[in-house]
């Protein structure tokens, strides 16, 4: 077998196996197939997932029937003001030996799986927040002097409501831009919502199976970062995020009108392993310009920061990055990559 059939083999299970896991999840979850599949990006891609909706949409559902599908540690830890960093990470307690002796043992937080539902997590406050930088980044926890390492693949899927703001505490630019994607659940439509009320209205209940375990998750996760990135297409991306910046080079009129600050390298490091991700879903084994199209506003919505007149004005992120998209060509008008 040559080496392009070996890739293309490759690619064709790796469509199949994911397929099986977005069917397993579409027997539980009515419609949302969009933020279905940018949960399932992130997961296949290393990254975590902040999910954004009014209550009811089914955003804690769709984590758990993640969890359900797939053969992995679950915990769930529901973000309120009084939670402390102690009750995720875990604290030392004193333990009692046989012979007597005490001493300090680590007891490990719910923080220690392999998927973590970060239920509300603008409810808890900034301190508590923090406890959350190290572990989502470096994929370690440091605590009581000592480090430990968690068990791969680590994925934490956090939600959020925006439109009840009393006694929340917004989320730090820090927090955010250690999600990979941020998506936002909007109303099932009247097709979907009939068949809601049918299936969770009646006396059967559907359960999703397990199809995939931790090892085959890692495993697929390495295949996306061979996805070949071209030197121009990856010149596309890198000139996204500039595009960003205000008072840039690369600076578009929405930018400079409404953003008060752009995206940070993270950014571009999410738009070029998603992209990679979209190709081996269309069964391409390199990144085209569209498959960074497809990504581009999931992975930098919640990494630019607008400014006064865009809040005065009701502008959205999104709207702004649609005027980036339109303003970016895909060719650079320079020489510089080749």
């Amino acid at each position: 077998m040559s080496i392009g059939e070996s890739i293309e083999k490759r690619a064709a299970e790796f469509s199949e196996r994911y397929k099986a896991v977005f069917n397993e999840i579409s027997k539980v979850i009515v419609g949302h197939n969009e933020i279905v599949h940018g949960v399932l990006t992130c997961l296949f891609c290393g990254g975590h997932t902040l999910l954004e909706g009014v209550p009811g949409l089914g955003k804690t559902l769709l984590i758990r029937t993640l969890s359900q599908t797939l053969d992995l540690d679950f915990s769930r830890i529901q973000f309120t003001p009084d939670l402390m960093p102690a009750d995720i990470l875990g604290t030392n307690l004193i333990v009692e030996d046989p012979d007597g002796r005490r001493r300090f043992e680590f007891q490990k937080g719910p923080i220690f799986a392999q998927i973590v539902l970060a239920d509300e997590i603008n409810r808890a406050t900034p301190k508590t927040q923090s406890a959350m930088l190290e572990t989502m980044q470096e994929k370690r926890i440091t605590a009581g002097g000592q480090t430990f390492d968690l068990e791969p693949p680590f994925f934490v899927m956090a939600t959020q409501n925006p439109i009840e703001q009393e006694g929340t505490y917004p989320l730090p630019e820090a927090q955010l831009d250690r999600f990979f994607f941020k998506l936002v659940v909007g109303y099932s439509s009247r097709e979907d919502l009939n068949t809601i009320i049918d299936r969770t209205t009646k006396q059967s209940f559907v359960t999703p199976e397990k199809v995939m375990d931790g090892h085959e998750i890692v495993k697929w996760q390495s295949l996306v970062r061979e996805v070949i990135l071209a030197p121009h297409v990856q010149d596309y991306i890198a000139r996204l995020v500039l595009a960003t910046h205000p008072d840039g080079p690369y600076a578009t009129p929405e930018t400079n009108q409404y953003l008060r600050w752009g995206a940070s390298p993270r950014g571009a490091q999410t738009m070029a392993l998603a992209s990679k991700l979209s190709a081996l879903l269309s069964g391409r084994y390199n990144v085209s310009f569209e498959d960074i199209r497809r990504v581009f506003t999931p992975a930098m919505r919640h990494r630019v920061i607008l400014n006064f007149e865009a809040e005065a004005e009701g502008v959205s992120p999104d709207t702004v990055l649609k005027g980036i998209l339109k303003g970016v060509p895909e060719k650079a008008d320079d020489a510089k990559v080749a």
